[in-house]
């Protein structure tokens, strides 16, 4: 194994940094702050970063093909034209629900955008269960949804061969695949594909890499797992120097950096001395694997 290197380059203390994703064209990480309520993104060039206020909680921000970008936020999915900073409403979900948002989210290779809800919480570490859904939004504006009774609907990515979608609702402790019809976007034959253990902490947001394995990042583990979702196995484990990691994604020369989000909300001041970097974002290189480019929301 070649030595792994860990480095804080945003040290920004975000509420929950979340929805890491990488645009080569500037070498920037494109983010979110889902309680700070804000857009952002981060220069590695330069090291400035830009950020852009959002209404209420903002859960995921994906790239779109004609420019801009597509948020989760709150229970819409909304467009957001950078140069103006502006966000326009693209559609709503959860129509029946008013204790839920949006949270993690990602395109697929077919360019439809999956992002699920959660129960909001009705005190500090504790939401309402069975509350959210997995839904998608597709190129025409159109949305569909997937399933319900989610508790709280985070990481997802596909197979390198677009046969599998890989899920975590966090609360079930574990990472869940389907079968995946990349032509009409439905997803079926729901099964577990790795369970967590006691002290691994709660799954949170997750990437596949390009040798088709998943990369899991631990809310309240302070690490990312290295998953093989063929067999079930861990491979690795990456410590992090804060314990909430939220989500990770590849990024940097050739996709061989591995960045990670991490969050501070609900840390007490004595964590916050021994983790002096809390709710920054890492970069964790020398892994000696790739990852794969981002897709772009195609409506």
């Amino acid at each position: 194994m070649s030595s792994v290197k860990v480095e804080c380059v945003v040290k920004e203390h975000y509420e929950i940094g979340e929805s890491p994703v990488w645009e080569e064209n500037d070498a920037s990480l494109l983010y979110v702050d889902i309680s700070g309520q804000k857009i952002c993104r981060w220069s590695s060039l330069t090291n400035q970063i830009e950020s852009m206020p959002t209404e209420t909680f903002v859960g995921c921000v994906v790239p779109r093909r004609c420019g801009g970008y597509v948020i989760g936020e709150g229970t819409c999915f909304a467009a957001v034209d950078w140069q103006k900073r502006s966000i326009s409403t693209i559609a709503q979900v959860d129509t029946d629900k008013t204790n839920t948002r949006l949270n993690d989210g990602k395109v697929d290779p077919a360019g439809r955008f999956f992002a699920g809800t959660m129960g909001l919480e009705v005190r500090p570490a504790e939401l309402e269960r069975k509350q959210g859904s997995l839904y998608s939004l597709n190129s025409d504006r159109s949305v569909v949804k997937h399933f319900d009774q989610v508790d709280l609907s985070n990481g997802l990515d596909w197979s390198l061969d677009n046969h599998f979608f890989y899920y975590i609702d966090s609360l079930s402790y574990m990472v869940e695949a389907f079968d995946y019809d990349i032509h009409t976007g439905r997803i079926s034959n729901r099964r577990s594909v790795y369970q967590l253990e006691k002290d691994e902490g709660i799954p949170d947001g997750m990437c596949i890499d390009a040798e088709g394995k998943l990369w899991v990042a631990c809310y309240n583990g302070g690490r990312v797992l290295r998953i093989d979702p063929q067999t079930g196995t861990r491979l690795q484990t990456v410590k992090l120097p804060v314990a909430k990691t939220t989500s990770c994604c590849f990024g940097g020369k050739d996709y061989t950096d591995l960045y990670v989000t991490s969050a501070c909300k609900g840390m007490d001041e004595e964590s916050k001395t021994q983790q002096p970097e809390y709710g920054g974002i890492f970069k964790v290189s020398g892994l000696g694997v790739k990852g794969i480019p981002p897709y772009s929301f195609a409506g």
